[in-house]
């Protein structure tokens, strides 16, 4: 939206002579750059006057792990304000509305989308927190909300596919494996399912994942900027040909969208690393979780995700097999069996020795790890 109303004051400038150097800001590098910073510096601006009312509202979630050690290592944090995710929300709105192109139709769909889980978040935050009715949106409330998004997400995106050129295949949707550079076509259906689980399951995994201080935020990064760089790519038809990805007409402005993401992400990690100032809550961990989700399967990079989000991954991965293990020993031998200590994985690290910061850096080290493993199967198709 700005900068479109700044090319038409620069062709005046140019006009008359006056900026040389105004093309600067046609390039989605410079706006990308421009969306991190804009993004992180709107969060810490925003920041302490929302801690404040957070904190006079008492909007707090409380500790209550079901675990005794847990419990207990987390007792000094029931007073910690939650649903700082709203901060998030607000600077990567503003962010990529500022930088990016508001007319792309891919910049609308993640502005939806964040919005969309935003409010999804929000609305489970206020049951759980404020009103204490009851433990916020049941599983399947919340799943009824994300599967609708994903569906709608893959009606708009498959509207597109006959106009996105695929390398070696023709036309239309597919699925990209990576190590592999032929792709895998799909018709609505199929599309339609990878989106559900993809959106659905991303969103569900960064809000496993959100138990201890900088952990899931801090995590975040390093997948944002592997679909920072996807993102750009896929919108180069040069680019794309050379790596055997596949060209996405106008998704290169979801660059723009990962980068205010990125921005947004490393302000609140300034409130939340340990000891926390302030919890994303659901406000914050379904929609970035939705957000990256959105970006993989615009990207048609689906299974990349996978590799780039491996710590969410694990995270997601250890909840399902302990829930799954418990359940079938307790129907075999009556008594109920764990894998882990707890569930999800962090805890079961905590338990097992590490500290709380030992812990999170050391997630942090796999997601970097995780994300250079992605970009690098970017160069082996």
């Amino acid at each position: 939206m700005f900068y479109r109303l700044l090319f038409y004051f620069q062709e005046f400038l140019q006009q008359a002579g006056l900026w040389p150097f105004a093309n600067v800001f046609r390039y989605q590098t410079f706006r990308l750059a421009l969306a991190v910073v804009t993004s992180f510096f709107i969060l810490m601006a925003f920041a302490p006057p929302v801690i404040r009312v957070l904190r006079k509202l008492k909007v707090r979630g409380g500790t209550n792990f079901d675990q005794v050690d847990i419990d207990a290592l987390y007792a000094d944090r029931a007073a910690t304000p939650s649903m700082g995710g709203v901060l998030i929300l607000i600077a990567v709105v503003i962010s990529t509305a500022v930088w990016a192109d508001i007319g792309n139709f891919h910049v609308i769909l993640g502005l939806a989308t964040v919005i969309w889980l935003g409010v999804l978040g929000g609305v489970d935050d206020y049951i759980k927190i404020i009103k204490r009715s009851r433990d916020g949106l049941r599983m399947w409330e919340k799943l009824i909300f994300q599967v609708g998004l994903a569906a709608l997400l893959a009606y708009f995106l498959y509207q597109t596919g006959p106009s996105i050129a695929l390398p070696e295949n023709g036309n239309g949707i597919a699925l990209n494996l990576p190590f592999y550079k032929f792709p895998i076509h799909l018709g609505f259906w199929a599309f339609a399912l990878v989106a559900v689980l993809v959106v659905a399951g991303t969103s569900n995994a960064v809000n496993l994942s959100d138990g201890m201080d900088g952990l899931a935020i801090g995590s975040m990064v390093p997948p944002t900027i592997v679909f920072l760089t996807i993102s750009y790519i896929a919108g180069r038809a040069d680019y794309s040909a050379y790596l055997f990805l596949p060209h996405v007409p106008g998704v290169g402005e979801l660059a723009i969208f990962c980068g205010a993401l990125a921005g947004a992400s490393l302000g609140f990690l300034w409130y939340n690393c340990s000891p926390a100032s302030v919890f994303m809550g659901d406000t914050g961990s379904l929609m970035l979780g939705g957000a990256i989700g959105y970006v993989a399967i615009a990207t048609r990079q689906e299974v990349m995700l996978l590799i780039a989000g491996g710590v969410f991954v694990m995270e997601a991965a250890s909840v399902m097999l302990q829930v799954g293990y418990f359940k079938f020993t307790r129907r075999m031998q009556g008594q109920g069996r764990k894998i882990f200590r707890m569930s999800p994985l962090h805890y079961h690290f905590q338990l097992g020795g590490w500290t709380e910061v030992q812990t999170v850096v050391r997630f942090w080290l796999l997601g970097a790890m995780f994300a250079a493993l992605a970009l690098a199967t970017l160069k082996l198709r």
